[in-house]
């Protein structure tokens, strides 16, 4: 039973789920997670073509289908609340976010097919998450928010289930713990430190625990703030109830196309931003394809794997399946390197710091959520230090690309002893459309 719903007073439009059915093609017999998301794609194509005929002859433009891509806590208004009830038929498992399908019951009696989105896969399942909890054919209870665009279709913010137990969106079955720990030798036969094993950052978390308000904070510290709280007093996660993106006219818009660049660009990059659409295709992360080696190290929180032998660093990324090898035997980057997401890479040892020196990029996203490009000019030098006793592998780093940049873009990031062991690249379906 669908409980209650806070309109958001937006004109829409009006069409039967029999129209809707037509015009997506749905056969008998589909499987609800299907026909849910048929419908949902539909619909989306229904509203588009209805605001386009409303401004007279701008319609003739609509050639093709919308762009579809995912869109983050943006694509659901956090700052409206919607209650179902139904009888689960399906759970998925998969990056960048999971979903669970159930049946509910409409205002009229009528069966209706819902879907709710969840964390993706691999922090659910370092949060002590399994498939095993959503049981096909028990009833769940969901609360969160309705998304901006599909009416069937929710952000999870809090499941209850028929034993009458229940988990929040951030909620934590088991405290991670490293898949490996104080075995692990400090240092390999040649005396370098030793990077082998399986890496992972620490999992960020909502201060509120449903994930509709404040910010995100590490999970060591979430308990230092209060349901909602923002360190400082300062702004929400974007998108999160309250915030000014969350109430803008396109919200998915303004987060990923009206917000400044987080560092200076030349006039040739400025450029090349003003013909991108971050918020569709045009952004690698959002078609499940790599973004770049400094980016996909700590995207999703997934778990990287380092096998180090003494004339290389094989490095596995987990999130988006990036495989790059640092070469210790080479001191010069060699003529005619083919281009590639990932690039050449070429390292040294100087008091136990691994220095990577990384060249031959293709052109790409340096940072989406900072509507950052680079050119095949990007050069990106890294330097890797290992804290055993904390099981840290800490990671400064500077890219810089005289094409497109104005400066240098620099930053860090820490890896921790994984608390989940590396699983190859988990699978990446994006089921959340603008």
């Amino acid at each position: 039973m669908i409980v209650s719903t806070t309109p958001n007073g937006r004109p829409g439009v009006s069409c039967s789920k029999r129209d809707l059915l037509a015009t997506a093609s749905i056969s008998p017999g589909t499987s609800r997670k299907t026909e849910a998301e048929v419908l949902s794609n539909a619909l989306r194509i229904v509203r588009r073509t209805s605001v386009a005929l409303t401004i007279g002859a701008g319609w003739l433009g609509l050639t093709t289908l919308p762009v579809e891509a995912h869109h983050g806590i943006t694509n659901f208004d956090l700052n409206r609340d919607v209650e179902v009830t139904g009888v689960i038929t399906e759970i998925d498992f998969v990056n960048p976010h999971s979903w669970v399908y159930f049946d509910a019951t409409n205002e009229n009696g009528e069966t209706v097919a819902w879907r709710c989105e969840m964390r993706g896969a691999t922090v659910l399942r370092r949060s002590g998450w399994s498939e095993d909890l959503f049981v096909v054919g028990s009833e769940v209870t969901i609360t969160g928010s309705p998304d901006r665009s599909d009416p069937r279709t929710c952000y999870l913010g809090t499941a209850l289930f028929a034993d009458g137990s229940s988990i929040d969106r951030y909620g934590q079955i088991q405290a991670p713990e490293p898949v490996a720990g104080s075995n692990r030798p400090e240092r390999l036969a040649n005396g370098n430190p030793n990077l082998s094993g399986d890496w992972a950052a620490e999992q960020q978390v909502m201060t509120d625990p449903r994930g509709q308000m404040g910010t995100l904070v590490r999970l060591s510290q979430s308990d230092n703030f209060a349901p909602g709280e923002t360190p400082g007093g300062g702004p929400g996660f974007p998108g999160a109830r309250g915030t000014t993106i969350s109430q803008a006219d396109d919200p998915v818009d303004a987060y990923w196309n009206r917000r400044p660049t987080t560092m200076p660009l030349t006039e040739a990059g400025e450029d090349v931003i003003q013909d991108l659409d971050f918020s569709s295709g045009d952004n690698p992360r959002l078609r499940c394809a790599a973004t770049n080696i400094l980016f996909d190290w700590y995207f999703e929180m997934d778990v990287n794997r380092v096998v180090q032998t003494g004339n290389e660093i094989e490095m596995f990324y987990g999130s988006m399946g990036i495989e790059r090898t640092i070469n210790l035997d080479e001191t010069e980057h060699p003529e005619g390197i083919e281009a590639s997401v990932s690039g050449h890479s070429i390292g040294r040892w100087e008091d136990d710091i691994l220095i990577v020196d990384t060249v031959g990029f293709l052109p790409g996203i340096l940072n989406a959520d900072g509507r950052v490009p680079h050119s095949d000019q990007l050069h990106i030098v890294e330097r890797f230090s290992l804290d055993p006793a904390a099981g840290a592998l800490r990671r400064e780093y500077v890219a810089e690309d005289p094409l497109y940049f104005e400066g240098p873009f620099s930053g860090t990031d820490t890896m921790l002893i994984s608390d989940l062991p590396y699983h190859g690249v988990t699978e990446c379906e994006d089921r959340t459309y603008r």
